[in-house]
């Protein structure tokens, strides 16, 4: 793609990189057809090709955004799909990770819009808070046809009850002692489903790791990332880089892909800082999805017993963002489970974060897509490795959902995740 940036546009890092992105991009279109926006409104504004176009000119003028291309940059999920088709291997995430930072700095949003924006970047990353606010929504329920759209599904999505706070404890490894693994917490996940940390301390003690949560580590950064709030993204990656340097682990064991996409991830965002590039890359380097220190360590001590069949989704985050399509389902398979895909098992579900918060109507047609694409499959149960996908499949479709990491410590000892 050609550009026309100016000599002194081009000294600025960002834009020197976004020109590079830019320039690599072929029109070839490929993108479009596996793109969840362009599949369900045909528009090529809403495909990873138009959008690169509309990111190339808001770039290149060197001006405050335009409510169109606002519209439909924000209409993409970052599931990164397009990165996987492309085959000019055009770096769409830091580009479009860029354009919502220019985006957040020029445009001024509507009042209710950035509010709202305001409040979930506030209130997902501190899990206390979060608790708070489900446990209002859930008392706000009888009145939500009174609510503005936004937050009459906010306050639908909420549970009808949470379970209670259970952090994990330090484990030990069962005999010799083969790595120190820092588990992630997470935000919404430990007040939604602690009992997924809890299963991957279980399996990983079993595997010879000592287990542990690293004290002050908190949010990955990736909520406030994807809303082009790049100061406090940064911020949060430095907090958390600090507190792993002080545990030591060997590898930092992730449960939710989307966060793993962004630990893996602060390499790049803090490249330009000379205090803490360095010190970024290395926290990087160590950091696993969960799925990948289980590979590592080889499965092992899988029991003999009559498994249920199972319908595994790949998150976006961990089969496009990261690139580890097969690993989860593999390792199922090795743990005695029958294992199928649905169709279009690229196409995003439509959490994405807070996609499903920010743009409804998009994230329940794909979120009734992708539950009818599994539940065909006639499984037994629907496995996932994020958060974000659990829930929002968990919406839509007749069959249970859980995740990866909870069948696998079932299938070595640990209790089944199907009975509550």
């Amino acid at each position: 793609m050609e550009t026309h940036f100016t000599p002194e546009q081009l000294h600025e890092a960002p834009i020197k990189i976004a020109n590079d992105i830019l320039r690599t991009c072929v029109h070839c279109g490929f993108c479009t057809a596996t793109c969840p926006t362009y599949v369900v409104l045909g528009d090529e504004l809403d495909s990873p090709r138009g959008r690169i176009y509309q990111i190339r000119e808001m770039l290149q003028s060197d001006k405050p955004a335009d409510a169109n291309t606002v519209k439909h940059v924000d209409r993409c999920l970052s599931c990164l799909s397009c990165m996987t088709t492309c085959p000019s291997g055009v770096d769409y995430m830091h580009l479009v990770d860029h354009a919502r930072v220019h985006i957040e700095n020029t445009y001024k949003r509507p009042l209710a819009d950035s509010a709202l924006r305001l409040m979930l970047s506030v209130v997902l990353p501190r899990p206390g808070l979060f608790r708070l606010s489900l446990i209002g929504a859930r008392l706000a329920k009888p009145f939500r046809a009174l609510l503005p759209g936004r937050l009459k599904g906010m306050i639908a999505m909420a549970p009808g009850k949470l379970p209670k706070a259970d952090p994990v404890l330090p484990l030990s490894a069962h005999g010799k002692v083969r790595k120190r693994v820092a588990l992630l917490p997470g935000c919404a996940q430990q007040v939604l489903a602690p009992r997924i940390n809890r299963a991957a301390a279980r399996l990983l003690s079993r595997l010879g790791c000592e287990v542990f949560e690293a004290a002050n580590v908190g949010c990955c950064g990736a909520l406030t990332h994807h809303m082009g709030k790049e100061d406090a993204a940064l911020a949060q990656a430095r907090a958390n880089i600090a507190a792993w340097e002080k545990a030591k682990p060997d590898l930092i064991a992730i449960t939710a892909s989307g966060c793993g996409s962004t630990v893996k991830d602060y390499g790049f965002m803090l490249k330009d800082d000379p205090v803490w590039a360095d010190r970024a890359a290395k926290i990087s380097a160590i950091a696993r999805d969960v799925s990948e220190v289980i590979a590592e360590l080889g499965l092992n001590g899988v029991e003999d017993f009559d498994k249920p069949r199972v319908a595994y989704h790949a998150p976006c985050s961990l089969q496009h963002g990261q690139k580890n399509l097969d690993g989860p389902a593999d390792l199922l398979k090795a743990a005695g489970f029958t294992v199928s895909t649905p169709k279009n098992a690229h196409l995003c579900c439509g959490s994405a974060g807070t996609y499903n918060i920010m743009q409804p109507e998009m994230a329940a047609e794909l979120g009734g897509r992708k539950a009818s694409s599994l539940d065909v499959l006639n499984a037994d149960v629907i496995a996932t490795g994020n958060i974000g996908c659990l829930i929002q499949i968990g919406e839509y479709a007749g069959t249970p959902v859980v995740h990866s990491v909870e069948l696998l410590d079932w299938a070595t000892g640990g209790p089944s995740p199907l009975q509550s």
